[in-house]
């Protein structure tokens, strides 16, 4: 009797607690954020620059790398790719490249976007920079310039190692950068296809092309250490989001969260137009200048940010200047700041600058002014 009743105070307390399924966010995914990608804003974030192994979200950098060759002449779909010893014993999702099988690079494009082959990636790497060592050191390079100071790679596929990681937000905007080339948009959205006369099928592992409106595509990657990892990227409503979940238990968990984080973007948040009044852009006094004073303007004037759905009214505006500069003043100059603010968070930030240049005034320009009014009587 005593066993029975402990078996069931605690089959009611066990029935009382929240199912895994429900857990917090915050458990789902070791880090993650959604990002609006016209506009930079973060909407949503936990864990975000923290360095975590990402697995085969990595190849986003080679695809982005191999987009804008394609772009720019370096890299043509129909050429001929010819496999290395590289590709020998290659571990995880490969299409079985044998050392000397010829592919074309759109055979190949479309094996790492879809199935994520690590072979495929290797041989396209070795064919645009010579060898998989020199294309990292492209991929480093580019990680620099897009500013992803928590990335590094060591390797061109995504195997774990120590100096191999990412951070959500890094992904996020590298994954924004990716977007904006359409040459990949039709694969990223095939479920299956095959290669070899169909002797190799290819299965997406974004499984979310299935079911969510308005994606645009997206990246996997699975390690022992790194989790279940993915960016996606969807558009609705004039806005495009990107949703970034890493280090996972399980798959049908990255996909949930990703899911969750995209709906929320698009029901809760839309377009604004933020407002100017040129009348706070007064001009601003210029010492020893040709001019007394320079116009200021809002660098970007018009550009949209996005605000949660039905707080227009709450929108509020602020305005900073210098007090006053010292010629010679330049076009472009940094005159101070434009932010849209909603309950004290700025949602849109845009420099003021200076309309036009203003030379300093010299010797003979005050010369040449004495002249022309003795002129003039």
């Amino acid at each position: 009797m005593k066993k029975i009743v402990v078996f069931l105070l605690s089959l009611s307390i066990a029935l009382c607690l929240p199912l895994s399924h429900t857990a917090s966010a915050e458990n789902i995914a070791k880090a993650e954020i959604l990002l609006e990608a016209s506009t930079g804003q973060i909407l949503t974030s936990s864990n975000a620059d923290r360095r975590l192994p990402m697995a085969s979200v990595t190849k986003i950098m080679c695809l982005l790398l191999w987009a804008e060759m394609i772009e720019d002449g370096r890299l043509a779909l129909d050429d001929t790719v010819k496999a290395t010893s590289a590709v020998q014993d290659t571990e995880g999702s490969v299409i079985w490249l044998v050392p000397g099988e010829e592919m074309s690079a759109a055979e190949l494009l479309e094996a790492v976007i879809i199935s994520s082959a690590n072979d495929a990636c290797i041989a396209l790497a070795e064919h645009t920079a010579g060898s998989e060592a020199q294309f990292v050191k492209l991929m480093n390079k580019r990680a620099k310039e897009l500013g992803l100071t928590n990335t590094h790679y060591t390797n061109c596929v995504g195997f774990d190692e120590n100096a191999h990681y990412s951070s959500a937000y890094d992904t996020a905007v590298l994954t924004a950068e990716l977007m904006k080339h359409e040459v990949y948009r039709g694969w990223f959205l095939t479920w299956l296809d095959y290669l070899r006369g169909g002797e190799t099928q290819l299965v997406n592992t974004n499984k979310m092309i299935q079911w969510y409106d308005g994606i645009l595509g997206g990246k996997t990657g699975t390690t022992d250490n790194a989790g279940c990892c993915l960016t996606v990227c969807a558009e609705k409503n004039g806005m495009r989001m990107i949703a970034v979940v890493l280090g996972c238990a399980d798959d049908d968990s990255r996909f949930s969260r990703a899911e969750e984080l995209l709906d929320h973007g698009f029901d809760s948040y839309e377009r604004f137009t933020p407002e100017i009044d040129n009348s706070r852009l007064l001009p601003i006094p210029v010492e020893k200048g040709t001019a007394s004073s320079v116009q200021p303007i809002v660098l970007d004037g018009g550009a949209e940010c996005i605000i949660r759905k039905g707080r227009a009214a709450d929108v509020q505006y602020e305005y900073t200047f210098v007090e006053s500069l010292e010629a010679p003043v330049k076009q472009g100059q940094f005159l101070g700041e434009y932010l849209v603010i909603v309950d004290g968070t700025a949602v849109h930030r845009s420099e003021i600058v200076a309309k036009n240049d203003i030379e300093h005034i010299s010797f003979w320009y005050c010369l040449l002014e004495i002249l022309a009014q003795l002129i003039s009587l």
